[in-house]
């Protein structure tokens, strides 16, 4: 009996005692490729908002706010509005900015640069908790019947790559391509 309470001593104590490290390997293991600026379609000319308003559309994975001014030139910006990421694309353009519909952040269409951050009542409530921060901005063109955005095509994948991809890929297969 003294036998077996002290095997059972030494089992317990030796689940606790340091062991040699064995190398864990996680699915993180993606490579990361250089960027690649490029031209991709992203609406069609005829879904070109009015002068004064905005629209979205999705360019190289990417979501982008297509925003015409009152004089008519089409601007491309990311479609994330900070600090709460609601789309941009739900804007009024108005004097050479964008607004964030909800806290009311003007965005420069030329420079994505803050002009006035969260001036409504909600947005100086939310918007003080964070530091000002612009949204991006894309070289735009129209191409026959597209209006294409220049964007870096592997930044989806690039940001991807942080991600698991295996057994617990929540796309589902192993290698991390779709079914």
């Amino acid at each position: 009996m003294k036998l077996a309470v002290i095997a059972t001593l030494a089992a317990g104590a030796s689940a606790f005692a340091p062991t040699a490290q064995v190398s864990r390997s996680t699915a993180l293991n993606a490579k990361k490729v250089g960027p690649k600026l490029q031209y991709m379609p992203c609406i069609s000319t005829d879904d070109l908002p009015a002068p004064g308003s905005a629209t979205s559309g999705v360019a190289g994975g990417l979501a982008i706010c297509i925003a015409v001014d009152e004089k008519g030139s089409v601007f491309a910006l990311g479609d994330k509005c900070p600090p709460v990421n609601q789309p941009l694309s739900f804007g009024k353009v108005v004097g050479g900015t964008i607004a964030d519909p909800v806290l009311g952040t003007q965005f420069d269409l030329k420079t994505g640069e803050v002009v006035s951050w969260c001036p409504s009542g909600l947005g100086k409530l939310i918007g003080g908790i964070f530091d000002p921060v612009g949204v991006p901005v894309y070289p735009v063109q129209a191409k026959g019947k597209s209006v294409n955005v220049q964007v870096d095509v592997n930044y989806k994948a690039n940001f991807e790559a942080d991600y698991w991809s295996g057994i617990l890929d929540a796309q589902g297969k192993s290698n991390g391509k779709y079914y």
